[in-house]
């Protein structure tokens, strides 16, 4: 095993007395190309390309002597200390931490990134870091090949968003560039890259916050909101499937999380489409009338939250869109349902008013593969004054769970 190893951040300015000292005792030193073309890396020192690190990281254990290895940034963010420290390589490593890429695209932008989202996207995890951009008012996303500013403009195709691109920080190529998100598939773009993804309502207020990122405690207490949140508008109140406690069972359900992609087929008020987007997740909702759709506009705008919202009918106004997560079929009976099981998301949840449709959609989630429960809910509203019934609705709650897609 190497007798020491030490980990140094790069971020294009000098290297400390602490980096150059340990660096002129390496006999073996790990990096990118740029890194081990650096005057400081000693001549007769072994000298390790960076690709797979877990190959690396078995070489530098296997090495006897003094090891480094370079990294952009700060080496403890999204970066290779991770790898470095996992069980199985038995590694000891001491950390020279750089400015992370992200700060010094921040930075270079000048503007303060204590309230953005960070995510990491490569062709795995591209699709969940553009819902993370279409849900978040700011995004830095560290990119790689195959999953850069381009790809990312292209999966965000109708929501428009500002980029901050950032490319090859702390080099003497680095160049910043502001474009919107439609134009970013014209061009190329150098790697490594940082992406700031900026849009949709204002953020947190000139006070700042308490916790980095999204604040999860701002907006009213509760997964749902009081019925009359919503009732108000020239369309009055909340149709047969958005009440207050079957919202909260579809919910459950669905568990819409951050990352996710969620459609709202029959969005109504907005009211399950806010409460989703209320939970982190990626929100597009979907109505054939403009009331609704101009509803569901008001409710996010009051609850602070993002939505992409459709103006058309089911099915056939899902076809262009991306693929979804999970599902919520507000309207449109059993037709819509099997078209959306044919997307194949990991869950999907709507209502039934009788037994009969129930069966029916029960048995076509059933054909598509999908393990199915249902529930039959029923509410009751009392007057607590006098204790006396003032309102009742029954339902029944059809969830589909694809079990080769779960959770």
């Amino acid at each position: 095993m190497a007798d020491r190893v030490t980990v140094i951040g790069w971020d294009g300015s000098p290297l400390t007395d602490a980096a150059r000292a340990a660096l002129g005792a390496a006999t073996l030193v790990a990096g990118a190309a740029h890194h081990l073309a650096l005057p400081e890396v000693p001549p007769a020192a072994e000298r390790i390309r960076l690709g797979s690190l877990a190959l690396a990281a078995r070489r530098i254990a296997a090495h006897r002597g003094t090891a480094v290895v370079l990294a952009d940034g700060d080496p403890g963010f999204f970066g290779v200390v991770r790898t470095l420290r996992a069980p199985e390589f038995g590694l000891e490593v001491e950390v020279v931490p750089a400015v992370s890429s992200v700060a010094a695209a921040f930075a270079r932008a000048g503007m303060p990134w204590d309230d953005a989202q960070v995510v990491v996207a490569h062709p795995r995890t591209l699709r969940r870091a553009v819902n993370v951009c279409r849900a978040h008012t700011k995004v830095a996303v560290l990119t790689a090949p195959g999953a850069g500013p381009a790809e990312l403009g292209l999966l965000l195709e109708g929501v428009h968003r500002t980029f901050v691109i950032c490319e090859e920080l702390g080099t003497e190529r680095e160049q910043v560039s502001v474009v919107t998100s439609d134009k970013a598939a014209d061009h190329t773009w150098r790697d490594p890259n940082v992406v700031i993804v900026i849009g949709g309502p204002a953020g947190a207020g000139e006070g700042g916050g308490w916790i980095a990122g999204r604040d999860p405690g701002t907006g009213p207490r509760g997964w749902v909101q009081p019925d009359e949140s919503y009732g108000a508008g020239p369309a009055g109140g909340l149709g047969e499937g958005e009440t207050q406690l079957l919202r909260a069972a579809q919910l459950a359900r669905l568990g819409p999380r951050v990352g996710d992609l969620v459609w709202d087929i029959g969005c109504g008020s907005g009211a399950f489409a806010t409460e989703a987007a209320r939970a982190g997740a990626a929100v597009i909702a979907v109505d054939h009338d403009p009331t609704a759709c101009a509803r569901t506009e008001g409710a996010a705008r009051r609850f602070g939250v993002q939505l992409q919202i459709v103006h058309g009918s089911a099915p056939h106004v899902l076809e262009n869109l991306p693929e979804p997560d999970v599902v919520r079929v507000g309207g449109g009976g059993p037709a819509v349902v099997s078209a959306v099981a044919d997307r194949r998301p990991q869950r999907i949840v709507t209502h039934a008013a009788t037994r009969d449709v129930a069966e029916r959609v029960g048995r076509d989630l059933t054909e598509h593969g999908y393990r199915v429960e249902c529930a039959l809910l029923q509410s009751v509203e009392l007057d607590t004054r006098a204790w006396t019934e003032t309102e009742r609705n029954v339902a029944f709650l059809l969830s589909g769970v694809l079990p080769d897609r779960a959770p």
